[in-house]
């Protein structure tokens, strides 16, 4: 999944859910779950989440959302296949590569009806 998020230091739990189309309560049961998850946290209690934080989130939504693992079967992957990281990152662009082939197919076909 590519999430749009600017570069920034910090992120809020709002646009971090916004940026995953999940609950923020969603957020916070992971960060519960999974201790790579470690936001900061305002005198408020806000949270703020790092692009490393992003990251791992990123890869824990691949593991649930997308592929299917359970929360016992994400963590234990997260904790014996490192290479994750770099399948989501091969992952991202492979999408990234197959959108501009779509749009290079979809300008072939315009061109052909004209």
């Amino acid at each position: 999944m590519k999430i749009n998020l600017p570069d920034k230091l910090y992120y809020s739990i709002g646009e971090v859910a916004k940026a995953f189309d999940v609950n923020t309560s969603l957020i916070r049961y992971w960060e519960q779950e999974f201790p790579i998850i470690k936001p900061k946290k305002n005198k408020k209690g806000n949270r703020y989440f790092t692009p490393e934080d992003i990251k791992n989130l990123q890869i824990i939504y691949h593991l649930v959302k997308e592929k299917g693992y359970t929360l016992d079967g994400a963590k234990i992957a997260l904790t014996t296949n490192s290479k994750i990281s770099e399948t989501i990152t091969l992952i991202d662009r492979l999408e990234f590569v197959k959108a501009e082939l779509l749009k290079l197919k979809d300008s072939l076909v315009e061109k052909d009806s004209e």
